[in-house]
């Protein structure tokens, strides 16, 4: 695999990030990377990859599942969900996750990265029902006072159960994104894949600290 080193002068697209096995230290050059777009479907780890990235980066994280989840899980509007992400991109740089499809043209037009992260279906599952029982046995708060439940789990409805949501969108997000890396619309985007969580962490390790520009 290969990875794209990315220079204020010249963006690679749809590049894989290296596994261990393939070695070498791949880089990424910070002047371009800071505005990105961490994407995948639910359970791939992208809030923990997004605050990783952010971190590193030295700029705010910013979580649409955060902004569009009002009390007692209501919805934003489209217009005003629009409003604040447009308000929340618009500083020099960011890192964004999140999948909405109203507002990832807003988005994307401000990035200049877009992580997708498209790994396997059986381990995002694995990983989204740990922390789907995690959530729901601790009562952990999420957003705006909203907390998981654990009855959600035997739902059918894929807009209450996040295991279905996840199974059945998983097929369409990795279509949508693979189709995005070669939409004209988005050829000045760099568009960086990790199949792993060992590539996503790559990846990470891959930006240079803040503290060492």
């Amino acid at each position: 695999m290969s990875v794209g080193v990315m220079t204020p002068n010249c963006r690679v697209r749809a590049h894989e990030v290296p596994d261990a096995t393939t070695g070498g230290n791949p880089e990424v050059d910070s002047p371009v990377v800071r505005r990105v777009s961490v994407v995948g479907v639910s359970g791939s780890g992208k809030t923990t990859v997004a605050r990783a990235l952010a971190a590193r980066l030295g700029v705010p994280h910013v979580e649409l599942d955060a902004i569009f989840h009002q009390p007692g899980w209501t919805g934003l509007d489209d217009e005003e969900f629009a409003r604040r992400v447009t308000a929340a991109t618009a500083g020099e740089g960011w890192v964004v996750d999140g999948n909405y499809s109203r507002i990832l043209d807003i988005v994307w037009a401000r990035a200049d990265t877009v992580v997708v992260l498209d790994l396997p279906r059986g381990p995002v599952m694995g990983q989204l029902l740990l922390r789907t029982l995690r959530r729901g046995w601790t009562r952990e708060e999420l957003w705006n006072n909203n907390r998981e439940s654990l009855r959600n789990l035997i739902r059918r409805d894929p807009e209450q159960n996040i295991l279905l949501w996840s199974w059945t969108t998983h097929v369409k997000n990795r279509r949508r994104y693979l189709a995005a890396e070669v939409d004209p619309r988005w050829s000045g985007l760099s568009f960086l894949r990790a199949r792993s969580r060992r590539e996503a962490d790559r990846l990470v390790e891959a930006v240079p600290l803040v503290a060492q520009r």
